[in-house]
């Protein structure tokens, strides 16, 4: 059983005060893009994770992997035997802020639950999904969405047309968790409390409408001035890409890989070509969104 799932960027992260549990209040605009990775299961008599692909140093192979933890989460709640051969082939960067292992996750979950005999019942994968964290119900979702809590809770968003992207992707990769902690000690040395995150009405009717040059401008992510702590270079890489045109650029998440808004399918490969060319990034390749989640191939 083999189910494809996309990469995410997020079109606004906005951070608020962190909570007692350790998460932050969220407000979290996702939108899958066109960057896909694959997880097949198959019946096996025990547990195992292989990953294909590259740039895939550090991936688990173990328990560790998020897929894997997926696959024991879902064999304890329907009561079966976790025997299961999980291939993993990626394209999504690793550890790259576009959710690439919340989305071998999601793939995992609804994998695992067919070849287990669990049906179509999507809904029985969400809570789930929230336990294995807070971008795994996107990638089960898909499409463009805000997601509130700490992520987890999803509206879908009203979006017209397509948008296309350029993802320029960096070596190596930034940690979440050291991510969130640089913005909250910057946040703390500039004596600056978050009020509650709200989700950007520029951005909403920019989605509503398909306007490209409107959502470059609304692009948003609070992360972004950790991110930047933590890896100055792409400060340059954003640079690059604004001299080549971008309506909107933002570092993904938590990074490292920066996101461009292109203004059309010829201009995105434009732009690719571009920031390859600067010697920016390891690596730049072009995308659309939106698209479905985890999906059954």
């Amino acid at each position: 059983m083999t189910v494809r799932v996309p990469a995410k960027v997020n079109l606004q992260l906005a951070v608020g005060p962190l909570r007692d549990d350790g998460y932050h209040d969220l407000v979290n605009v996702f939108h899958a893009v066109s960057l896909f990775d694959e997880v097949t299961a198959a019946p096996a008599d025990a547990l195992s994770v292989t990953v294909e692909g590259g740039s895939i140093e550090g991936v688990p192979v173990n328990a560790d992997n998020l897929a894997a933890r997926a696959a024991l989460l879902l064999a304890e709640r329907l009561g079966v035997a976790p025997n299961v051969a999980l291939t993993i082939r990626k394209t999504i960067p690793v550890a790259g802020g576009m959710a690439g292992g919340s989305a071998d996750a999601a793939a995992a979950l609804v994998a695992c639950a067919r070849l287990w005999g669990a049906g179509d019942a999507d809904a029985d994968l969400w809570e789930p999904a929230a336990i294995l964290g807070s971008d795994v119900p996107f990638a089960l979702l898909g499409g463009t969405a805000l997601g509130t809590g700490r992520g987890e809770v999803l509206t879908p968003v009203q979006t017209a047309g397509r948008f296309h992207w350029v993802f320029a992707l960096a070596d190596g990769g930034l940690s979440t968790p050291a991510v969130y902690a640089e913005c909250d000690r910057l946040r703390e040395a500039e004596g600056w409390r978050p009020a509650p995150p709200q989700a950007s009405q520029d951005l909403m009717a920019a989605l509503a409408a398909g306007d490209a040059h409107a959502l470059g401008a609304a692009l948003g992510n609070d992360l972004q001035p950790a991110a930047l702590s933590l890896r100055p270079a792409l400060r340059d890489t954003l640079a690059a890409g604004r001299e080549h045109g971008a309506l909107g650029a933002l570092v993904s998440g938590s990074g490292p890989t920066c996101a461009f808004l292109a203004e059309s399918a010829d201009h995105a490969g434009e732009l690719t070509a571009a920031l390859s060319k600067a010697g920016v990034a390891r690596s730049a390749v072009q995308a659309y969104g939106p698209v479905p989640g985890a999906t059954i191939v």
